[in-house]
């Protein structure tokens, strides 16, 4: 994670090593995806951040000092519509951004503050990525390039043994229609705010969603900070997930087992820690 930023004015040697140190850090996570995509592969862990979500490569290796930062020997033309010259130097016209933006920055808002209040529960184990390939064959399964660990019949038997509680309603409307029953909840968009809480992989993935909407109020730093937190909670989602990905270098959370399980709750709550940090950012970035 990033160091506390720089004052609220920078000199151009300032911004200009901010910008560029930010550009390689995303250029290493940017280049694997990118060479993958000009050869026509795939990667179920790597790929996902870019697949799945709408924030693109270019966008992400784009910089931002975030709100209320003041850049010196700077063109606002550098930096986009939203910025603003005057004697100090080139800084983001929020006024602008919230006046555009102003109901989509309330709604993000108020779910980090809904999710940051709630504890973490630590419980479900993973299920959501069962229930997604549940009563499904190898040839249905969404990354059926990759075998799964278990034979369809054992994949729906712990499913069904252990139950699903999933409250994230972007990770429930990927469950195949059989397995929707079994959960808990019936998560919809309009219970999110009420469901969601900060011990779901799903949510703490989605803070790189919200910093990115959120952008440019907040940092590019910290948008990636979030970038890289998702990145690692990928990878135990699909580690605990049906799938077999050792030959990808994955080895198993085997979450049909206690020790897996454990293994899983551990992990889960050190991400959860994590994320209430970077989410205290995005909050205190919003003021």
């Amino acid at each position: 994670m990033t160091a506390a930023l720089a004052p609220a004015a920078l000199d151009a040697a300032d911004w200009q090593a901010r910008r560029a140190a930010h550009e390689q850090r995303v250029d290493a996570w940017l280049a694997p995806h990118l060479a993958r995509r000009k050869a026509g592969g795939k990667h179920p862990v790597e790929d996902f951040l870019f697949t799945y979500y709408s924030h693109r490569p270019a966008q992400l290796r784009r910089w931002h000092p975030g709100a209320g930062v003041v850049l010196r020997d700077a063109d606002p033309a550098e930096f986009g519509p939203d910025y603003r010259a005057d004697a100090a130097g080139v800084t983001l016209d929020t006024d602008r951004v919230r006046a555009r933006r102003g109901e989509s920055v309330a709604w993000i808002r108020a779910l980090l503050v809904a999710t940051a209040g709630r504890p973490a529960h630590l419980g479900c184990f993973g299920m959501h990525e069962w229930a997604m390939v549940y009563r499904q064959t190898q040839e249905e399964v969404r990354h059926n390039a990759w075998p799964l660990r278990l034979t369809p019949e054992r994949t729906a038997a712990v499913v069904e043994e252990r139950g699903v509680r999933c409250s994230h309603f972007d990770a429930y409307r990927f469950f195949t229609p059989p397995a929707r029953p079994l959960n808990l909840l019936t998560p919809t968009r309009e219970s999110q705010h009420a469901l969601e809480q900060p011990g779901c992989l799903h949510t703490n993935m989605d803070l790189y969603k919200w910093s990115y909407k959120l952008s440019p109020l907040v940092p590019s730093e910290l948008v990636a900070d979030c970038f890289a937190l998702a990145r690692e909670i990928r990878a135990l989602d699909m580690r605990a997930s049906p799938y077999d990905l050792a030959d990808l270098g994955y080895a198993p959370v085997r979450v049909e087992t206690p020790e897996g399980r454990a293994e899983y709750a551990a992990a889960q709550r050190d991400f959860a820690e994590r994320a209430a940090v970077l989410r205290g950012r995005l909050l205190a970035a919003l003021g």
